[in-house]
């Protein structure tokens, strides 16, 4: 069995389009089969979408897990000058992604797996990062995927997280900041959802 989260082969191909509105603008938007909420926006991330700060204008911009890319899209129209790096383990969401970014005319922005991001920029690095990140995949490999993507923030970076209350919000809180180090804060709580803003860790002077 096969899951929006795995690289596996994905289930037949059920396109649908529809107008989505991400913060003040509307996007057209193409779905499919095999990807995160293939019908609309999960409310995670318009939790996500409603409270957190604009971008900068500059820098490189991470958006992890990016499902069929409507955080690469909001991220990309609102810093058109910044670069958006949007990636996700399951090809059909990278293609999605890029198809929906292209019809938006979103150009400063490109969706890419990770194995081949981090083949192609082994030293990949973001100033921002925005993630509703895959918490059914489980603990384990959660805890994997922040260990693999959260150091590559830059120094002066932030990396905002959306997590439902119910399925661990404040338990990766506490992970991220007692075992990682990272300075965590409950940036938002917003119909059953943390979001979390998470920074590089406080050096020892």
């Amino acid at each position: 069995m096969t899951h929006y989260f795995s690289p596996e082969d994905h289930p037949t191909s059920q396109a649908r389009s529809f107008t989505v509105r991400l913060g003040d603008r509307a996007f057209q938007a193409t779905t499919d089969s095999g990807v995160f909420s293939t019908s609309k926006l999960d409310p995670g991330t318009k939790a996500l979408l409603d409270v957190v700060p604009s971008p900068p204008g500059t820098g490189t911009f991470l958006d992890l897990g990016c499902g069929w890319g409507p955080l690469s899209m909001a991220l990309a129209a609102a810093s058109p000058t910044a670069r958006v790096v949007g990636v996700d383990v399951n090809p059909r969401a990278v293609e999605l992604t890029n198809a929906n970014l292209k019809a938006n005319k979103l150009t400063n922005a490109r969706a890419h797996t990770v194995e081949d991001l981090l083949s192609s920029e082994p030293g990949f690095e973001f100033e921002l990062m925005w993630s509703n990140p895959p918490i059914r995949v489980g603990k384990k490999v959660l805890h994997e995927i922040m260990r693999t993507w959260l150091p590559r923030m830059s120094p002066t970076g932030t990396a905002f997280l959306v997590v439902s209350k119910n399925l661990g919000g404040d338990s990766l809180h506490r992970w991220l900041q007692t075992e990682m180090g990272y300075a965590v804060e409950r940036f938002a709580s917003k119909r059953g959802y943390r979001i979390l803003q998470v920074r590089p860790p406080v050096s020892a002077e």
